[in-house]
């Protein structure tokens, strides 16, 4: 793995908009092609099989949780369980997640597991692979994002309801529309019939308890990019158990156990000393160096580092009040004063690709900007 830098393109700003990606730039830059990550075939059959077996991994997670009763580690309410293990019984579908990996000295470790509502699909998919047929279209990438989601909502289709397959967001952020549009043009690359609603407008008519869309279209099948933590906290979403359609939401219920961080000290407890995990506790363990993260963070908030007793960096947010995994403190890797982080994406149960998110500094936070990489040697 080696960061190599180079100069952009001189239009790449009007080539990423030509791809409807319009938030490559807004304070600061997100997209950045003045450099590029290059990994020899070697390294990315590692991440990728890693990948796949660490997505196995989890699903006998999910049972374990599940069959020791393990609920209040990840402070789930109670009157979401019977919903959950519902859509596990029922083997309702996922079409995917992200495994945040610190790749470094040959060693290669799971950071966390973005399982409910991953973003920079669209980027990893899309826009870099466009970037390399630019750069050097003799060069490959691990990246079979777009033809698998496709192959994977084909095969998702046959566990929906009979209805449209409702696709939402919220409405105030592009990032996350334009990455639910694209899960919905590869729905519809797939035969599904779609149709866009924003979470704000999701209404519940409480006559045919059912969920209803701003046109009181009944709601059967509903991807959502929204947390179901936050769901299920919003006086509408407590109505999902009662939904007289039984509608399928996507990604399901049972992904709370694997979006959550307390799945780290659970996957360590059931898999000690495997090579792609950190130890993680509950507690500090008598841990000298570790991390601190609250349960359902996002974007790096309120991480602590600690190194001997000493805080080595940190970051605000308002998270915490749910509690705290620690994790050993594995530093990510430092290229001219940037600090990668591999997002390898699990779609439809396989190992599909990944993209590389860069901070400058050891948390990854939403001030990060995606680099392409691609496959040499």
């Amino acid at each position: 793995m080696q960061r190599i830098s180079i100069p952009p393109r001189n239009n790449w700003q009007s080539a990423v908009e030509k791809l409807g990606f319009g938030f490559h730039t807004t304070d600061i830059p997100y997209w950045d092609e003045s450099a590029y990550y290059k990994f020899m075939l070697s390294e990315i059959n590692r991440i990728e099989s890693a990948t796949q077996e660490l997505w196995d991994m989890c699903l006998g997670a999910v049972q374990y949780v599940m069959d020791n009763n393990l609920y209040h580690r990840f402070a789930i309410p109670d009157g979401a369980i019977p919903y959950i293990e519902k859509t596990w019984q029922e083997d309702h579908p996922a079409i995917y997640g992200r495994f945040d990996f610190c790749y470094k000295n040959g060693h290669l470790k799971l950071l966390e597991f973005n399982a409910d509502t991953p973003t920079s699909l669209y980027e990893a998919g899309i826009v870099q692979w466009f970037w390399l047929q630019d750069f050097d279209k003799s060069k490959d990438q691990f990246n079979s994002v777009h033809e698998k989601l496709i192959d994977g909502w084909k095969t998702l289709a046959s566990y929906l309801r009979p209805g449209k397959l409702h696709f939402s967001c919220l409405k105030q952020t592009l990032e996350d529309l334009t990455n639910t549009e694209y899960l919905r043009d590869c729905a519809m690359q797939a035969g599904l019939d779609t149709k866009l609603v924003f979470i704000d407008d999701l209404g519940w008519d409480n006559s045919t308890r059912t969920f209803m869309d701003l046109e009181n279209e009944s709601i059967r099948n509903i991807f959502k990019l929204y947390p179901w933590e936050w769901l299920l906290r919003d006086d509408f979403g407590k109505n999902i158990p009662e939904d007289a359609n039984q509608a399928f939401w996507i990604e399901p219920a049972w992904k709370m156990i694997l979006s959550n961080k307390a799945l780290l000290p659970i996957l360590w407890e059931m898999y000690p000393n495997h090579p792609n995990l950190l130890p993680a506790w509950f507690d500090s363990h008598g841990m000298n160096r570790f991390v601190k993260k609250p349960i359902l963070s996002r974007e790096g908030a309120n991480i602590e580092m600690v190194d001997n007793g000493q805080l080595l960096q940190s970051s605000d947010g308002g998270y915490g009040q749910e509690g705290y995994v620690f994790q050993e403190l594995f530093e990510l890797p430092a290229y001219d004063g940037k600090y990668p982080v591999i997002g390898s994406w699990v779609i439809a149960q396989q190992a599909a690709g990944m993209g590389i998110r860069e901070a400058d500094s050891l948390i990854t936070d939403n001030k990060s900007r995606f680099v392409p990489h691609m496959i040499d040697g």
